[in-house]
């Protein structure tokens, strides 16, 4: 990142190399090879590694390779010396395992204990989604520094995550757990969080090592199903999926997670090309990878090993090096040894990264948590406005006819199947959210408005998956009737409306995705019921939404996505203009389901869509190109004003930089928030390139009338893109360069690279 600009090189043209592993003076040549370029950060830590190592059994090594959930484990296991445990969360139960590992286990070697939290783990912040509406990556950081604070306080040292996988697909339930459709915008957040949730030294107190998942392309599924297929070029998986992990990994991300989904037919806990050639050799990643849940013994389903023994063997062959649930690598690691369909060099290799990361995170030397302090990290006062800050800084003013801000003074009526529902608002993966710790839409606003109503006016039904279906969200309207009367005693209205928790996330796919239920009739009635009134629809959801007659019917529309446990203050802030709405579009919003996958760095065809022709790429029924809601789109209460685009060269090398620079200003309104956005286009170039790729993002506070300059630096890390076979292509040529508050930005110049 360069000058706080959101500028993060994901091209690597020479590796950012951190940390290192010495290998062992008995080490193979099969675990040199293994071993990344990078020099050892911390010698000791080596020597000690490799010391224990030279001591274990090969029965102490497999049970290292063992990561159990927390319904697994037992007191038996610890003595064993299983080597990690998983969605414990209970300190005094996590206290005991590890005082068993580390007192009655022969060689004592802690456990290392671990969480999915994705967006904070008592102090819930806004889903992913959310959080990269913000274009801001402090949003990230604060969320993973108290997340991490938080789970360390109970023993948990490894969290899953950050979720990076970028995803053109809606109906994909776990698009909500990432940032969305752009590599560089996933690359800038990745960083962030691991960064920030490890700090210098993830040993400290406070720190975690993260886990980036899911390796690779996960989000990338066909038709949106989750755990499906994915098949795409070399080239793709570099420029478009890869990015964010490899962000991620430069900025220190000691572990990773394989995926569940197939790549070109062979599955990510089964891939050497993702896991060995591309993440530990090319990358230098020294850490380890554990398999998703189960994920080994599902090498069996995708037809990669017709038993167990095969399924360990290929997925440890292939770089896995922890085995998420399932047992094989350890039920069949000594016979496969002795058969040869594993090398014990390997064995060896999986298990000092494991040990590795133990001694890096300080487990050794600080084994236990004290149970008494758990309580008192969570919640707290700095990480609970932390949460409130991120929650309006996320959220997206999509439409506004001039009725938004609200006034405290009129009154208000809060209507809709999520305006009082402390569950939703914590969204997918929620940790260990309460429903309790919720500020709901409605407390939020009658705080500040005392003069306040409620009424549902349909409700909402929360199962768990498969059941959970639309109509469990308002699939009823006997409530509707009450529901425009309270709209017509108020001045105002504020329709709370979305989805479930439950209808994002993993095992979340949807076919379909408009309201669910009866939601955009209620719309419908309370519109024709009050002609010129001030109404506003608040979205709450995890995924984009095709909007269909809402667009039309709500004078206003507000995204809050699944905002968190400040979910109502913060909803309440942006609606009453104590928060100017700065926050912009993530992914596209298709107009119907029939667009997806549609997002805007897209490749041109031969023949581009144009909606006034017949014979080019578009479809008849949509009288338009582009999706309901671009990229990068977003309103404010102010007009801001993005000018005067210049650059500093027109010419330069194909090893130089040129620096583009912009001026933004505040032309009327309140104080507020624009996003810049910088895109570049490779117009001609031997590979077609996508017609805009952001490369560089600020958000800039200003007040009205006040004029701000930005400036972004462009290099070969921003122009260069992959070939067919994997390798950077550094063209001369050509380069457009677009600045806006949109990828539909029209400020544009060209600058010149030269052989």
């Amino acid at each position: 990142m360069r000058s706080g600009r959101g500028k993060f090189a994901i091209v690597a043209v020479a590796i950012a190399l951190t940390t290192g592993a010495a290998v062992a003076a008995t080490g193979s040549s099969d675990e040199q090879a293994l071993q990344p370029a990078r020099p050892a950060a911390d010698k000791k830590i080596e020597q000690k590694v490799n010391a224990l190592l030279g001591k274990m059994t090969t029965k102490e090594k497999l049970q290292q390779v063992q990561l159990l959930s927390d319904g697994q484990v037992t007191d038996a296991d610890a003595k064993a010396g299983v080597g990690g445990v998983f969605s414990l969360v209970d300190p005094v139960k996590i206290n005991h395992l590890q005082h068993v590992a580390v007192e009655q286990s022969r060689l004592g070697i802690p456990i290392l204990f671990a969480y999915d939290t994705i967006h904070g783990y008592r102090t819930i912040f806004p889903i992913p989604l959310g959080a990269a509406s913000a274009f801001d990556p402090s949003v990230a950081s604060d969320d993973h520094k108290f997340g991490a604070r938080e789970s360390a306080a109970v023993g948990i040292k490894q969290i899953y995550s950050p979720m990076v996988d970028v995803s053109h697909e809606p109906r994909w339930g776990r698009i909500s757990e990432a940032g969305g459709e752009d590599p560089y915008l996933n690359s800038v957040y990745a960083a962030a969080r691991v960064k920030a949730a490890q700090g210098r030294d993830y040993s400290q107190p406070d720190k975690v090592v993260t886990s980036v998942k899911h390796y690779a392309a996960y989000g990338a599924a066909e038709g949106g199903r989750d755990y499906n297929t994915t098949d795409m070029s070399e080239r793709r998986l570099r420029d478009l999926y890869l990015p964010p992990f490899k962000a991620a990994i430069d900025a220190g991300a000691d572990t990773a997670m394989c995926s569940f989904n197939s790549i070109n037919g062979s599955p990510g806990c089964a891939n050497h090309e993702t896991e060995t050639d591309i993440l530990k050799k090319e990358w230098g990643f020294d850490g380890f990878i554990e398999s998703d849940y189960t994920a080994v013994a599902e090498l069996i389903n995708h037809g990669i090993a017709g038993d167990g023994a095969g399924a360990a063997a290929a997925a440890l062959n292939a770089g896995t090096d922890s085995e998420m649930v399932s047992t094989l690598i350890h039920d069949n690691g000594q016979q496969l040894v002795s058969d040869g369909s594993i090398s014990m060099s390997r064995i060896n290799d999986a298990v000092r990264r494991i040990l590795r990361v133990k001694f890096r995170a300080g487990l050794f030397e600080h084994p236990y948590v004290d149970p008494a302090k758990a309580d008192a990290a969570q919640l707290r006062p700095d990480a609970v406005a932390a949460a409130r800050k991120a929650s309006g800084r996320s959220m997206v003013l999509l439409k506004n006819e001039g009725k938004l801000p609200f006034s405290k003074s009129k009154s208000t009526a809060v209507i809709g199947p999520l305006g009082d529902d402390q569950h939703d608002m914590l969204g997918p993966w929620w940790g260990r959210g309460e429903d309790k710790d919720v500020v709901t839409v409605f407390q939020g606003l009658k705080k500040q408005n005392p003069n306040t109503t409620f009424t549902a006016g349909c409700t909402v039904k929360n199962t768990e998956p498969p059941a959970n279906t639309p109509s469990d969200v308002c699939g009823d309207d006997s409530g509707f009737a009450a529901a425009v009367t309270a709209s017509k005693a108020a001045d105002q209205v504020v329709l709370a409306l979305g989805e479930t928790r439950e209808q994002s996330g993993e095992a979340a796919s949807r076919s379909e995705l408009d309201l669910p239920g009866k939601q955009e009739e209620l719309v419908a009635q309370i519109k024709a019921a009050n002609p010129g009134k001030p109404i506003v629809v608040v979205l709450f959801n995890g995924r984009p939404l095709t909007l269909g007659s809402v667009v039309d019917d709500a004078p206003s529309i507000l995204e809050a996505w699944f905002p968190g446990v400040q979910a109502g203050n913060a909803v309440a802030d942006v609606v009453f203009g104590d928060v100017n709405p700065g926050g912009k579009l993530p992914v596209s919003f298709p107009r119907s389901v029939g667009q997806v996958p549609i997002y805007y760095n897209h490749e041109n065809t031969g023949r581009p869509c144009d909606a006034t022709s017949k014979y080019n790429s578009r479809y008849r029924d949509i009288n338009s190109c582009d999706p309901q809601y671009v990229f990068g789109y977003g309103l404010s209460y102010s007009k801001f004003e993005i000018t005067n685009l210049r650059l500093s060269s027109g010419r330069v090398s194909r090893n130089g930089s040129v620096r583009a620079t912009v001026d933004v200003r505040n032309v009327s309104g309140p104080k507020g928030d624009e996003v810049v956005q910088l895109y570049i286009h490779d117009p001609v170039a031997s590979l077609a390139q996508p017609v805009r790729r952001l490369r560089g993002f600020e958000r800039v506070k200003l007040a009205a009338g006040q004029k701000k300059s930005v400036t972004f630096t462009l290099d070969k890390s921003d122009w260069s893109f992959s070939d067919n076979r994997g390798r950077q292509v550094n063209e001369p040529g050509q380069i457009d360069v677009y600045a806006g508050d949109s990828s539909k930005a029209e400020l544009t110049k060209s600058f010149q690279v030269t052989g």
